[in-house]
C-alpha cells in the first residue's frame, strides 16, 4: 500500500521522522526493484531550524523543491560524491525535509550487491545516507520526483517499533548550526545493525 499524499502534509517533521521508521523505500530502475525499511531518520524543519538548507527562508535553485507541499523528493549531492536522499514534507512554501540516513535491504538485495560492491550482509552496503542512495540506485536523476508515482514510492508494511526501540539523538555532521545541533532529531532504531554510526546512545 503506498503511502498516500497526505501523509507528506503533517507539518511536525520531527513526528514524520519518526514515523518514518518502518516504512519501505522503494525505487524501479531500468526495470529493477530494489527496496529497504527505513531504520534511520533526520528532521529538518524549515525557516527556523539552522541545520535546514532553507533556514531563513534561503531560497536558491537547489532548494526550491522544499517549498513544494510535501510528497516529493528532494536529492542533493554533498562533498561532491555522495547523494542524499530526503523527503519533503508540509505544506506549499513550509520547507520541511526528512534525510534518510540508512535502510535495511528487503526487495532487489543482489541488484544492490551489484551496486555497492558488496553482500547484502554487510552493514555498510546501506548504512549512512550516501551509502542508501546509492543501494537504491537513487541519484539528481531523482530529484523532484513524486513519490507516489513509479520510480520512487514509500509503502507502509505494517512494520511498528516500541517507543523504546527508538533512539533520539542529535543530528550527524551540522556543528554549524549552533544551538539546533544539539535538538535529538536524529531517530534510529536500536540495535539495528544498518544504522550508521554513531549507533549507540
Amino acid at each position: 500500500m503506498k503511502l498516500p499524499y497526505s501523509y507528506y502534509l503533517n507539518p511536525d517533521a520531527v513526528f514524520l521522522a519518526k514515523d518514518l521508521l518502518g516504512k519501505v523505500l522503494f525505487t524501479e530502475l531500468d526495470g529493477e526493484v530494489t527496496a529497504g525499511i527505513i531504520v534511520e531518520t533526520e528532521a529538518y524543519f524549515g525557516i527556523q531550524d539552522k541545520a535546514s538548507h532553507a533556514y531563513g527562508g534561503r531560497r536558491t535553485d537547489r532548494t526550491e523543491i522544499m517549498y513544494s507541499p510535501g510528497g516529493v523528493s528532494y536529492v542533493y549531492l554533498c562533498y561532491g560524491i555522495h547523494h542524499l536522499f530526503n523527503i519533503v514534507s508540509s505544506v506549499q512554501d513550509e520547507p520541511h525535509a526528512i534525510l534518510i540516513r540508512a535502510i535495511e535491504p528487503l526487495v532487489g538485495k543482489e541488484i544492490m550487491e551489484l551496486r555497492r560492491n558488496m553482500p547484502a550482509t554487510k552493514a555498510a552496503i546501506s548504512s549512512g545516507p550516501g551509502s542508501a542512495a546509492k543501494a537504491l540506485g537513487i541519484d539528481r536523476s531523482f530529484n523532484k520526483k513524486d513519490l507516489t508515482g513509479d520510480e520512487i514510492w514509500l509503502e507502509d508494511h505494517h512494520i511498528r517499533y516500541a517507543p523504546e526501540e527508538i533512539a533520539a539523538t542529535p543530528r550527524v555532521g551540522i556543528a554549524y548550526a549552533q544551538e539546533d545541533a544539539f535538538l535529538p532529531w536524529r531517530f534510529f532504531v536500536k540495535g539495528n545493525k544498518y544504522v550508521s554510526k554513531p549507533n549507540k546512545i
